[in-house]
């Protein structure tokens, strides 16, 4: 998943007017967002405003910070899905990382033959867009898209396989080709493609002064599901939910079982990873399922998080460790000429990274990157738990008495045992089942003939056998040991 936000989002458009009408609603204290901090826009699916379009003449408040998240309330019938997914590309010939020369001249050729405006950063191409879709590179090369906000799952799949058909129309010339798996399989950290970005070299020297892992974004691979919410309350349960259930996606989506060439002891080595990266900005947050939890204690988390850096004039500022809340209040040397905007509150909660993520919407971010088949799999498992109160409700009773304790739990060893993670009184494949249930109930309800799309993942939970469990059989088996037969069998 991106180290930076992504500029995948649900079409969440800061409407001023609407945002005034919430907040003087609301029960709690009055919010107000001036025109002078954050600048209404139609900016489609970029969920942040135009650094040219934010003015900083009067001083940006915690009140802010708080409506900011409020002004993402939707009505049900503007609730939209959002998909990104990424993939890991080789050169065909000889297995190993794509070099950076080749991705651009992917970007280059999928921007000519199919029409996407080109991204460019100091002279070189660094993503695509068109309309409200995006391409963009991580930072260990991997190939990103964030999908347009789209009503039904059936929209997922068409937006999908268009993305695939075009990157394989000019990969193949390339000759290069992209897997669908959560973590690159054969290669050294060494041999790593590093995608030169400013604004990544400036987080990845925050990391390493976390003592994160070294490899954190090189060679990791997701697929996110974005979603909506109606009110502060509605947030507040779709996060409990999601969150809750975040292992047990990790579990049915884990894909990432080998590292250099042979298997690492887990199932999702993506998602042990994250473990051991800056605990204070990634995990389970337990203060969600606090009673004091709302937009307000999602504010006062971030605002205490350091912040990775500030863009001014195409140019990123190392913030060295600066909170949020000491730039927010002016406690700062090195930048004390620059003002906070809301624009560096996008860009700062871009750079926290829990299991489930509130923007304007909520991001789901548990799954490993898989086939075409778990790609729309995952926003299919999502909507049917999130987006029918039904299940939602079902759900939420279900994990109303699981500890903080049992959460953790489930998040630590998840990534080495999945399914058989032992879970109460038995393996957490019973709790999957339960739940995909849940959601395959809550899609019928929406009456888009849905349901087939969790087939895939349906499949998992009944044999309780990952997506990583079926590779280490065949790697044992008829691949006489060796990753390289994946890159023909998994490659999109």
């Amino acid at each position: 998943m991106a180290l930076l936000f992504s500029s995948c989002g649900l079409g969440a458009v800061m409407n001023l007017s609407a945002l005034k009408t919430y907040v003087s609603s609301s029960p709690k204290k009055s919010l107000t967002c001036e025109r002078s901090k954050i600048v209404a826009g139609n900016q489609g699916n970029k969920a942040t405003a135009n650094a040219s379009a934010v003015v900083a003449s009067e001083q940006l408040t915690k009140e802010d910070l708080i409506a900011y998240f409020s002004s993402g309330c939707k009505t049900k019938e503007m609730w939209r899905i959002g998909t990104e997914h990424e993939k890991i590309g080789f050169d065909v010939k000889t297995l190993r990382p794509i070099k950076y020369e080749q991705i651009t001249a992917l970007l280059n050729g999928i921007s000519e033959r199919f029409d996407w405006d080109k991204v460019m950063e100091t002279g070189t191409i660094i993503g695509l867009k068109q309309g409200m879709q995006s391409i963009s590179l991580e930072r260990g090369c991997q190939l990103e898209l964030s999908g347009a906000p789209i009503e039904t799952l059936h929209q997922t799949y068409d937006e999908l396989h268009s993305h695939l058909y075009q990157v394989k129309t000019v990969a193949e010339d390339l000759g290069i080709g992209f897997l669908g798996i959560g973590y690159e399989p054969k290669s050294s950290l060494e041999d790593a493609t590093i995608v030169r970005k400013r604004r990544y070299d400036i987080i990845q020297d925050y990391l390493d002064r976390t003592g994160s892992e070294p490899d954190m974004g090189l060679r990791t691979c997701t697929v996110q599901v974005n979603l909506d919410y109606s009110s502060e309350t509605d947030m507040i349960r779709k996060f409990r939910a999601s969150l809750a259930l975040q292992p047990i996606a990790t579990a049915l989506f884990a894909n990432s079982p080998f590292s250099n060439g042979k298997p690492n002891g887990f199932l999702s080595i993506r998602s042990h990873l994250w473990i051991d990266t800056d605990k204070k900005r990634t995990g389970m947050i337990p203060f969600v399922f606090n009673d004091s939890f709302g937009f307000e204690r999602y504010v006062e988390y971030a605002l205490d998080l350091p912040m990775c850096f500030l863009h001014r004039n195409k140019s990123y500022l190392n913030c060295r460790g600066m909170t949020f809340r000491d730039f927010l209040f002016g406690k700062t040397s090195h930048i004390f000429h620059e003002q906070p905007t809301i624009n560096d509150w996008e860009n700062h909660i871009g750079t926290i990274w829990p299991e489930v993520r509130l923007k304007r919407y909520l991001e789901m971010r548990g799954a490993d990157g898989g086939s075409r088949e778990m790609l729309c799999a995952l926003p299919a498992f999502w909507v049917g738990l999130l987006y029918d109160e039904e299940s939602l409700q079902t759900v939420l009773d279900m994990i109303a008495d699981w500890t903080t304790e049992e959460r953790e739990m489930l998040r630590t060893q998840v990534p080495v045992t999945g399914l058989k993670t032992m879970f109460r009184d038995g393996p957490l494949k019973h709790v999957a089942e339960d739940v995909l249930k849940l959601a395959k109930d809550g899609l019928e309800r929406r009456n888009y003939k849905e349901t087939g799309f969790l087939d895939a993942v349906t499949e998992v939970a009944i044999t309780g056998v990952t997506p990583a469990e079926k590779l280490l059989k065949l790697y044992n088996g008829d691949w006489g040991q060796s990753v390289d037969p994946m890159f023909h069998e998994m490659q999109y």
